[in-house]
Formats: C-alpha cells, structure tokens, sequence
C-alpha cells in the first residue's frame, strides 16, 4: 500500500503519513482530504473525505495493520497495494513498475489491439507488442504521478493480471467544449482483457477504479472514446454512466474509410461512488 500511496505523494519516503494538499475544482466542486487517524492497539486507519458547497460529506475508511514498536506508522518491510476496486472478485489497483507486470501488461493490450494480417501475422505482431510496450515504459518513465497512471486488474485465485486500463489528465479543446466549466479531465483509453477473462465483468471493475482515481486527483469528469459500431463497448460504457455527447467529423470517416468514434463522457460523483462501492 505503501508504495501505491508513495506515487501519489499521500506519504513521505519515511513512511510517516503526510496529508496531502485538497484539489479544489475551480466551480467549487468539492474536495477530496486524506487523513489519518492512531488506532487503540494494533491498527491505523486511513479516512477519505469529500465535502461539498451542500454540505454532503461522505467517508471512506481503509484499515491496516501497524506495529506498535513503529510508533504506529505502516510497515515498511511488506507494503500492500491500494485497490482502487473491488467487484465480483476482482481487485484493481496501480500497476507496479516492475519488469514482470509491464511486460503482461503489453501482452493483454497487443492481443487486444492488434489486427490480424494474413501473411507474417505473428512477425508483425512481435513487433507491435514491442511497440505497446516500448510506449507503456514511456509513458510510466515521463509522466508525472498524478497526470497518468496504468490500472491492472488481478484474478482472485493468483493474483495474475487479467485487465488494464490508462488514465490520463488531458486539456484538448474539443473535449472541454462539452464539460460544464471544466479545465481539464482524466481520459481513459487503452482498457483490455485478456481473451480467457472476458465477458467476466472485470472491465465493469477497471472503469470503477477509474472513476476512484478521478475522486482522488480531484477531476470532475472522465471522457473516452468508442467505435460507433461496437457495440459491446458502447454498452459497457453506457451501464457504467458515460453518454456519447458528440462524433468523429464524417469527413474525417466516411471519405476516407476511417470507423468513426464517438466521444462519451461522464460527470463523477463521490457520494454516489462510495454507495455502489459499499453495495457491490
């Protein structure tokens, strides 16, 4: 948990707590505060809180074990990941940046994107794996921790990753034209299940998460785009509350034999996040 935390500056490099500064969206909608609290005996407990100019609160307590030789701060030795969700048995959280998971993380999302070709299929898919994870290394490299971050999903049984998504603060114009004064927001892309995991309810859980990281960073909307002929994805948005507000130019499409996309986008809600959470 600790080394989840540490990429979103919530905690020093000491391990002691360290409350981090409340974002504050510029229309006033609210804020997301992290404290902590000492537990009596063997415990410490992490309280999240969201408050807003109607004065609705709600809290989100997430409990661990601490040593009471450690002055009641976390463990250092066996740091546990944040889940950012937890649905169907399926847990989400930051990927760790470590060699082994970057590398399944190329893997679910080449076999998910690549196109199959009918000659030299599996040459050019080598080289589109390598690209995939050539970008994913980029991206962890160079961007800041609370711009972008990669969510796995793990299987309950192994802790094998299973699912990914990316989440990154964005500014483009033609998206901000559509959120009520917004400056900015977290787009999501690249999200993919491995082929054996599918149709499990795991990208239900990735969206979730996103949705928890948004709360987090303190953005108000998620955006995302679709093919307008997939159906299956638009559905899983749509369940999940995106809405399409607007499409792919036809010029930019129809002429040029291009699929078209469409743009869905979705406003975040603390209070009503922490009720699904609790009741799933």
């Amino acid at each position: 948990m600790a080394h989840c935390l540490r990429h979103q500056s919530f905690i020093s490099t000491t391990g002691a707590w360290k409350e981090p500064r409340p974002r504050l969206h510029p229309q006033g909608y609210g804020r997301i505060e992290v404290r902590t609290k000492r537990a009596s005996g063997n415990g410490c407990v992490v309280r999240c809180s969201s408050s807003s100019s109607s004065s609705a609160k709600a809290n989100v307590e997430l409990s661990g074990k601490s040593d009471d030789n450690n002055n009641g701060r976390w463990e250092q030795q066996q740091p546990q990941p944040l889940y950012l969700a937890s649905e169907n048995g399926w847990k989400v959280r930051r990927l760790e940046e470590a060699q082994h998971e970057i590398r399944q993380v190329s893997q679910i999302q080449a076999e998910a994107f690549h196109l199959p070709l009918p000659l030299f299929d599996d040459l050019f898919f080598y080289f589109f794996k390598a690209e995939v994870l050539a970008g994913l290394m980029y991206k962890l490299k160079n961007s800041p921790p609370n711009r972008y971050a990669c969510l796995v999903a793990e299987s309950p049984s192994d802790a094998k990753l299973v699912g990914v998504v990316d989440v990154t603060a964005l500014r483009d114009d033609d998206v901000i034209q559509h959120l009520h004064g917004a400056q900015e927001y977290l787009y999501v892309s690249g999200l993919a299940v491995s082929k054996c995991f599918r149709r499990r309810r795991i990208g239900s859980c990735l969206l979730k998460a996103c949705e928890m990281l948004s709360v987090l960073w303190g953005f108000k909307y998620l955006a995302l785009r679709a093919y307008e002929d997939d159906s299956g994805a638009r559905t899983l948005y749509a369940n999940a509350g995106y809405r399409v507000v607007s499409g792919d130019p036809l010029w930019t499409t129809s002429w040029i034999g291009r699929r078209r996309r469409v743009l869905m986008i979705k406003q975040c809600n603390f209070i009503n996040l922490i009720n699904s959470t609790f009741q799933s």
